[in-house]
């Protein structure tokens, strides 16, 4: 596997990845929470762009992956803030995001914080304000109080072993990072596609999601069966399909 290269941030930070050159307009990838740029879709979507001759760029947040930093001192505001200057440093001309999970929400913040550089977005089970409507929401009173007075917990993850750190800096910074509940203009096309299987991002946020955006090409998948993972051979052929649909012929 070729070693990745380094972008150092403003904010000293040390960002991993890898870029493809290619014609424009380029395919940014944004990965998960607690994911890489390692996994399944980043790396085939890496594969399918080069074959295109398409520019591709993937890349890890602070605190995952080969970057630098820990992942529980990150939270929304620092890894948009990473892609921001990941998009800014590393790609010319106008870009189609592709945010996966998490990735979604950090793609309509880039979307407000650049508006002349994205021409097109594609949410896979995209998961806008995640932090507030799906964590907060659902800890108990006893798990609340624990955030606020120690300034973390740890959840169980439902992938592997390692358990999510989730702490009161990423709640609150969350909450000054929302998109859901502010008008959200998006003058370029969106395609969300969201498996009915998926026990992380049910299919309501995709379909709130859908509903709360100012866009005039928006269009949502609803896929029987897939899960969160979205990576069977299916689901990736869906996600070149929706990419394609916003790139030149």
């Amino acid at each position: 596997m070729t070693a990745p290269a380094y972008l150092d941030t403003p904010q000293g930070r040390r960002l991993a990845y890898h870029r493809t050159d290619g014609a424009g307009p380029g395919v940014v990838f944004l990965g998960g929470f607690m994911s890489d740029m390692t996994g399944t879709k980043a790396q085939h979507l890496e594969a399918w762009a080069r074959a295109r001759g398409q520019a591709f760029l993937r890349f890890d947040y602070s605190g995952h992956g080969q970057s630098s930093g820990a992942f529980a001192e990150g939270c929304i505001g620092d890894w948009a803030q990473d892609a921001e200057t990941a998009i800014t440093a590393l790609t010319d001309g106008p870009q189609v995001l592709v945010g996966s999970s998490m990735g979604g929400w950090i793609a309509l913040l880039l979307a407000r914080a650049l508006p002349e550089r994205v021409v097109g977005l594609v949410g896979i089970a995209a998961a806008p304000d995640f932090t507030e409507d799906s964590m907060w929401a659902s800890f108990a009173e006893d798990q609340r109080a624990t955030i606020m007075g120690a300034g973390r917990i740890e959840i169980p993850s439902g992938y592997d072993d390692s358990p999510y750190t989730i702490t009161r800096r990423l709640i609150e910074d969350g909450r000054e990072n929302l998109v859901l509940r502010d008008p959200l203009r998006l003058p370029f096309p969106v395609r969300l596609l969201q498996g009915t299987a998926d026990e992380d991002v049910e299919v309501a946020t995709a379909l709130r999601l859908l509903d709360h955006i100012d866009c005039a090409d928006a269009r949502l998948t609803l896929v029987k069966g897939a899960d969160h993972r979205f990576s069977e051979p299916d689901n990736l052929a869906l996600v070149e399909q929706a990419i394609s649909e916003l790139l030149p012929a």
